[in-house]
């Protein structure tokens, strides 16, 4: 008897061994064979061979990029929206113009003229501006948003969207699996009992389709009758309201976007609403020809895990490359890479004033504690890192040289350059520019010092350093 439990032992742990040994070659071969970045290759590879069943399953579920395949069955760009030589913007006799060029490049996209851009802070100015839009629409209505609630002023914006929808105006709602709640949901499920259009994007519960943990769509879009747009930080949640003294306020900018690039958005919306829902949106009711609304040069950037991985990325890097003077940056969460730390480094020793100004109390401990272990080589370079003091603030925005603007979803982390689906705005405007930079010094709190870091307790840094071994997910 014991020998035949033996041999059924010796059996099973043959076995195991020889499905290890297969699922740990399986991820050695898929990792070799789509994986870009060296170190996340080495770490996929390594956890494999060391753990094989766990390391495999861990590979499946947040290694392994599912959307690049399917990203293919949607709607290809419409022409209308313009390639990059279809600029209408008159090219400008500065060192601007390489960064013009250099966009127009990445992205493919024309750099469209005549257009406005309006600023609201936090939702006490958004929200109203927002549902009068909603409101006055008589075509269309386009909402992406990675956090919607069903709270107070997230009602407002569904008995807004019912109500256009009752009267004929065509509403498409997205909502993000994951941000918009995985499990319940309420702002969806309350829109489709309203019978409202609306989608969860790369939402499933079923382990084998688990993309939604870590691909996210990140970007918050309103588009009206394909002509008025809003895009920036802002999710809809009571928190944004100051006025409504949430218990964790949120901060935030967002923007109104009028004349030609709007078009570009409602490109970008038509796409992900195609991606998850499988609708084309292609009819003039939804994508217009918008007339000029302003001056400002304008054009949209989008990044994704699929074709448009790291655009956003790219481009910040082209604008740091290129600036001469200043670069300002504004963002919740501030985790770059090696890259742009070595770009913002070497702006920095050039002459450029660099500085960037985070919340001084985030959202998320992990950010915070891993942002410490990673902004050294920054501040002994010469980069300025301001802490704005609380509440929260959640904007995300760029000047460079007093003249380019980025504002968008985007934050500087890993996440959003490389995993969301992110969209932002390039905009050529002196006027914007002055604006968002005098919104930046006024949020200047205590400075960030070498010294400070260097005062940390070993357990503390300790911590922050095993925390920014995370930096590619957090």
């Amino acid at each position: 008897m014991n020998d035949i439990s033996y041999l059924i032992l010796r059996v099973r742990a043959d076995v195991a061994l020889a499905v290890g040994l297969v699922l740990a070659v399986c991820v050695t071969l898929h990792v070799l064979l789509h994986k870009r970045d060296v170190g996340s290759s080495v770490g996929w590879i390594g956890f494999a061979w060391f753990a094989p069943v766990t390391g495999s399953l861990s590979y499946m579920v947040f290694g392994v990029n599912r959307v690049r395949r399917r990203a293919q069955q949607m709607r290809p760009r419409d022409p209308r929206a313009g390639t990059a030589g279809d600029d209408t913007a008159p090219a400008q006799d500065d060192h601007l113009d390489a960064l013009r060029l250099g966009i127009g490049a990445l992205t493919d996209r024309a750099l469209l003229g005549g257009n406005g851009v309006r600023t609201y802070q936090d939702g006490d100015e958004a929200y109203p501006a927002m549902l009068a839009a909603i409101e006055s629409a008589h075509a269309s209505i386009g909402l992406s948003s990675y956090i919607f609630r069903a709270d107070v002023w997230g009602r407002r914006f569904i008995d807004a969207l019912a109500a256009a929808h009752q009267r004929g105006v065509a509403v498409r709602v997205l909502i993000d699996g994951i941000g918009g709640g995985w499990l319940l949901s309420p702002a969806y499920h309350r829109l489709r009992r309203m019978g409202v259009p609306a989608a969860r994007f790369l939402h499933s519960s079923l382990p084998w389709r688990m993309p939604f943990l870590n691909l996210r769509n990140h970007r918050k879009i309103l588009i009206v009758d394909g002509v008025t747009a809003f895009t920036g930080g802002i999710n809809i949640a009571d928190e944004n309201v100051m006025a409504a003294h949430p218990k964790a306020p949120v901060r935030d900018t967002h923007f109104r976007i009028e004349g030609p690039v709007v078009r570009q958005l409602c490109d970008a919306f038509a796409q992900d609403w195609s991606f998850a829902a499988g609708e084309d949106l292609d009819s003039d009711a939804w994508c217009a020809n918008p007339p000029a609304h302003g001056t400002a040069p304008a054009r949209m950037i989008d990044s994704g895990p699929d074709k448009d991985i790291e655009k956003v990325e790219f481009a910040v890097l082209q604008a740091i490359a290129c600036a001469q003077t200043s670069i300002a940056v504004m963002t919740p969460y501030f985790l770059p890479d090696e890259r742009l730390i070595t770009a913002l480094s070497l702006a920095a020793m050039r002459g450029v004033a660099v500085d960037v100004v985070l919340p001084e109390r985030g959202n998320h401990r992990m950010v915070q504690w891993a942002t410490r272990a990673n902004v050294g080589p920054l501040l002994s370079h010469g980069v300025h890192i301001w802490q704005g003091p609380p509440p929260f603030r959640h904007s995300k925005v760029m000047v460079v040289d007093g003249a380019w603007c980025l504002i968008g979803s985007c934050n500087w982390d890993i996440r959003s350059f490389r995993l969301n689906f992110e969209v932002c705005l390039e905009v050529y405007d002196a006027s914007l520019a002055a604006l968002l930079s005098g919104f930046m010094q006024q949020n200047r709190g205590a400075a960030m010092t070498e010294a400070t870091l260097e005062n940390r307790s070993l357990p503390i840094r300790l911590r922050d350093a095993g925390a920014r071994l995370m930096l590619p997910y957090l």
